[in-house]
C-alpha cells in the first residue's frame, strides 16, 4: 500500500447494485481503502479482486470505518441491513432513493444512536459515475460538518451539491426535479404519438423537439421569479387566458389523430381553474398554488 493510499479517507460501502459497484469501483480505482458488504456475498467477488476487503456482515463493514456510504433498495433495506451494527462515532450517508419524511426520520434513527447523518439524492444513473464530464451529481443534506469533512471523498465517484441542514432536503430536490423529468417525458410521448400513424420519420422530430425543450426550458427561472415575488403578471409573454383559448386546438389535434389526451387533460383542466379563479393576465405560475393542498 502505497503512501498516497494511506492517506486516502477509508469508505465502508453497503450495497453492490449496479450504482454501488460502479461506486466501489471508483472509490478503489482513486486510491481509497474500501470496504465493501452486499447481501449476495458473490457480486463482492469482482471488487476483492479489485481491492476491496469484503465483509462478511453489513455490523462487521461498518466497524471498520467511519465513513459509512449506503447504496441498498429501499428505506426498509437500511433498516435489515443495519440492525445490530453499532453506528456510534459513525458518519452514516445514506443514497437510497426515498422520500424526505424517510430521510428526517433516518436522521433522528442514526442521531438517536451515536451517528452523523447525511442524505443523498442521486441525480445520475450508473454509465455517470466516475465520469465528470457526464454531469451527474448527488444532493446533499443534513450534517453540514459531515458534508465538510467528506467532501472530497464523495466527490470523488460523481459531483456534490449540499442543499441544507434539513435532512428531507436532497430527496425533495431529487423527487422535484425527477418529477419534472417524468413530465416531459409524457410530453414527449404525446409529441410521438401525435404522428404514430403518419409517414414521418420519428427521427425527424427527435431534434425540433429537442431543441424546442431546450428553448422552453428556461422559463422555469420566470416561474420561480414569479413565486418568489407574488406577482404571476410580471415578465408574462404569453397570458393564461389566450393559452386556455387555445387548448380545444390541441384537445382536437389529439382526436383527429386517435391519440388519448389523457396526458394533456388534467393539465389543461387546471389552467381552466385557474383562469375561473381570475387569472387570465397571469403566466401559467398560478398553476402551481392549485397543485399545493
Amino acid at each position: 500500500m502505497t503512501q498516497k493510499t494511506v492517506e486516502k479517507t477509508p469508505v465502508t460501502l453497503l450495497g453492490l447494485g449496479a450504482m454501488g459497484t460502479e461506486l466501489a469501483r471508483t472509490w478503489l480505482s482513486a486510491g481509497h481503502p474500501l470496504t465493501v458488504w452486499n447481501r449476495t456475498p458473490a457480486r463482492a467477488a469482482a471488487l476483492a479482486a479489485e481491492g476491496a476487503e469484503v465483509a462478511g456482515s453489513a455490523a462487521d463493514a461498518v466497524a471498520a470505518n467511519t465513513l459509512v456510504v449506503v447504496c441498498l433498495l429501499d428505506d426498509a433495506s437500511v433498516d435489515e441491513a443495519l440492525d445490530g451494527a453499532d453506528l456510534a462515532g459513525k458518519d452514516l450517508v445514506n443514497l437510497i432513493t426515498g422520500t424526505p419524511a424517510q430521510a428526517r426520520a433516518r436522521a433522528e434513527w442514526a442521531r438517536a444512536r451515536g451517528a452523523r447523518y447525511l442524505d443523498g439524492g442521486m441525480m445520475a444513473v450508473p454509465p455517470m459515475i466516475g465520469v465528470p464530464e457526464a454531469g451527474g451529481y448527488v444532493f446533499y443534506s443534513g450534517s453540514r460538518e459531515v458534508f465538510e469533512q467528506h467532501r472530497e471523498t464523495l466527490a470523488v465517484p460523481v459531483g456534490t451539491t449540499y442543499v441544507g441542514e434539513d435532512a428531507g432536503f436532497a430527496a425533495l430536490y431529487d423527487v422535484a426535479l425527477l418529477s419534472a423529468m417524468y413530465g416531459m417525458s409524457a410530453g414527449i410521448a404525446h409529441a410521438f404519438a401525435l404522428i404514430r400513424k403518419e409517414d414521418i420519420d420519428p427521427a425527424s422530430l427527435a431534434p425540433l423537439l429537442t431543441d424546442w425543450l431546450v428553448a422552453m426550458a428556461p422559463s422555469a427561472h420566470l416561474t420561480a421569479e414569479q413565486l418568489r415575488s407574488g406577482d404571476y403578471t410580471k415578465g408574462v409573454v404569453s397570458r393564461l387566458a389566450m393559452q386556455v383559448a387555445g387548448t380545444p386546438t390541441f384537445l382536437g389535434t389529439a382526436e383527429q389523430q386517435g391519440v388519448s389526451t389523457e396526458l394533456l387533460s388534467p393539465y389543461f383542466e387546471l389552467m381552466r381553474r385557474r383562469l375561473a379563479g381570475g387569472g387570465g393576465d397571469e403566466d401559467l405560475t398560478g398553476v402551481v398554488d392549485l397543485l399545493v393542498r
